[in-house]
Order: C-alpha cells, then structure tokens, then sequence
C-alpha cells in the first residue's frame, strides 16, 4: 500500500470514527464520564484492595472495593448538590422579587454623568431621556416570576433522563474500577491489531495526563473555594452566600481567560441578590471582586507554579480558540473539559498522523 493510499484510509477511518462517536454521543459521554471517575477513583480502590479484614489476611475483594469507591464518589457529588442547590434555588426566588429601580438608583452618581454625556453626544433634549429607566426597563422583564417557574419547569423535565444517565455511569464506571484494563481493551479492539502498541502508548500517555490535571484542578479548585469563603466572611457575608460565591469560582477558576470573568459576574450577582447588608450594592460589587481578585494572585502566583508549570502546553492563543469552539458547541461543561479534551486529542495525534505538519507543529510540547 502506498503512502497516499494509507493516509486516505487513516482519513476514512479517523472520519468514520468521529461519525460514530457523534451519533452516539450520549454513550460515549456516559463511557468517558465513567472512564474519568475510575481515574479519580482508583487511588481509593487500590489503597482498599492493600487492606486486611481484621487481624486476618484476606483481602477486600476488588469487587468490594470498587463499589465501595463507587458509594464514596456519589457521597461526594450528592452533598455537594444537597448544599448548594437549595441555595441557588433561594437566589432565584430572591431574583424574582428584586428592586431593580432601587439597584439602578444607587449607581444614580455615574449614571447622571453618563446621561448627560449621552444628551450632548447625540443632542438629546433635557428631560426627554433617562438612562436609569431604561436600564430598568430593560432588565424587569427578566424578572418575571413566570420565567423562574418555566426554568424550574424545565429542569423537573430532565429528571427521567438525568436518571438514566446516574444509573450507566454510575454501572460502567464500578466494571472500570473493578477491571483495570476494561477501559484499555475497549478502546485497544476497535483498532487492527498492528495498532495496538500505539493505542497503548496513547492511552497509557492519557492517563498519567489526565492524573496530574485532575488533581491540580481538584487541588487548586479546593484552596481558591477556602481563599474566597474565608476573604468574603472577613467582609462580612452570610457563611451560605461566601460559600456558594467560592464554590462558583472554584470551578470556574478551571477555565483559562474566561472563567475568572464569568466567576466574578455570578459572584457579584449571588452577593448582590437578597442581601441584608446596609452597604451600597457598588460596595457589595467592590468587596466581591477585590476577594476574588485577591484569590486569583494568589492562585496565579503561588498555586499554578507549585500545582504544575504549564497545564495546557500550547501557545495562549491556541487554548483560547479551543475554549471558544468548546464553549459554543457544549456551552459551559464544553469550557471546563476543553484542555484536557484537546490534550488527549493531540496525544492520539501525535502517535497516529505525526507526518503532517500541523499535527508536528500542535504537538511538539507534549
């Protein structure tokens, strides 16, 4: 076979492939959701499979272990719901309800001499236009009880499907936990067996990838949500409002560029809606984005030099463009998997199409 001959056919396959994987997106997701637990979850289920059942020495089954490690994740993710979601739901109900008038009219100051600069540029007569009452009027239809209810409707609506994928995941990542391998066999059997020793060195580079980026995201998410609850308590906010306000941009700190700004807004949002403090909401917005500000020095200083020197390995303006095509095709789920996503997709590239330039050119820091 000649040199053409094989690229056209790595190209039919690499697009039969990706063909394949669209049309059953939702599997595939369930399948790399479960491969991502078993990664997290392995440490847990090999530290339970090294224990002795009391003073004799019979081992934890691996079975045992793997649902037991299984229990442990899902503890995790229910708790985490069970605390924040009732206080976002509280946020929402306060939403409905909120003076915008009274909001708008503690920016009155900048707001008149934005007014007043607007009237001279384009010559609009005095008393025949007000920028406070058109931001208002532009933001109250949003707040429109019925809107929350049809939001609240729609997510009830999704609980028969949100179900159904608990179960397989939930399913394919204990058989990943229990079978180490089964994940490797899986991927390793869709390819001609001349291929197998490059699938395994894709997936072996993967897997320690995707290791050292979870736990530098868990780790790093982890100190910002405590750096930005203890910054928002010292300045006096409720401990429900510091904590959700943390836990958004422990998150969303995850996303380069973008997830610092998008943190700061639902911080500010979350900070602003309902609150009992007699301070003027441009201070509430003031102390919210200095603590997060604060949170991401350190976080850009401190925790990324010492968490790992380089996460994405590619230029700036590359992950930007991944973030954005991400982002618009997955919205913001597509955002946080965007790195570790285009990361896998170069190791794969690297050991499959490494005589193309672009691929040499896209892959030569990993």
């Amino acid at each position: 076979m000649s040199k053409l001959q094989r690229y056209i056919v790595a190209v039919v396959i690499t697009a039969v492939v990706v063909f394949l994987v669209w049309y059953f997106s939702n599997v595939v997701t369930y399948i790399l959701i479960a491969a991502v637990l078993a990664i997290i979850g392995k440490p847990l289920t090999d530290l339970l499979t090294g224990l002795h059942l009391g003073r004799s020495k019979i081992r934890i089954p691996k079975a045992v272990a793997a649902l037991l490690t299984l229990i442990v994740i899902w503890l995790v993710v229910v708790g985490l719901f069970w605390l924040f979601v009732p206080i976002l739901f509280q946020k929402l109900n306060q939403f409905s309800s909120l003076n915008i008038s009274q909001i708008v009219a503690s920016f009155q100051g900048p707001l008149v001499s934005l007014e007043h600069m607007i009237e001279k540029v384009f010559s609009i007569p005095d008393n025949e236009f007000s920028l406070a009452d058109a931001i208002a009027g532009q933001i109250r239809p949003l707040l429109n009880i019925n809107l929350i209810n049809n939001l609240l409707s729609s997510i009830v609506g999704t609980i028969g499907s949100l179900l159904i994928a608990i179960f397989s995941i939930s399913f394919i990542t204990f058989f990943f936990l229990k079978e180490s391998t089964l994940f490797y066999d899986m991927v390793i059997i869709m390819f001609p067996k001349k291929y197998e020793q490059n699938i395994s060195r894709a997936l072996d580079s993967v897997t320690n990838l995707l290791i050292r980026y979870f736990t530098g995201i868990v780790s790093e998410s982890g100190i910002m949500t405590v750096l930005v609850t203890v910054g928002l308590l010292i300045f006096g906010f409720s401990w429900h409002d510091a904590l959700i306000i943390a836990m958004f941009v422990g998150v969303l700190n995850v996303i380069p560029y973008l997830g610092p700004i998008i943190g700061i807004a639902i911080g500010i949002f979350i900070g602003v809606v309902g609150s009992t403090s007699d301070l003027s909401v441009f201070a509430l917005m003031l102390r919210i984005a200095g603590t997060i500000l604060f949170a991401q020095g350190v976080d850009n200083f401190i925790l990324q030099p010492l968490l790992y020197s380089n996460r994405a390995k590619a230029h700036p303006l590359e992950i930007f463009l991944v973030i954005l095509i991400a982002g618009s095709m997955a919205g913001v789920l597509g955002m946080l998997l965007a790195i570790p996503a285009y990361n896998v997709i170069r190791v794969f590239a690297k050991e499959f199409f490494y005589n193309f330039r672009v691929v040499q050119k896209l892959t030569e820091k990993i």
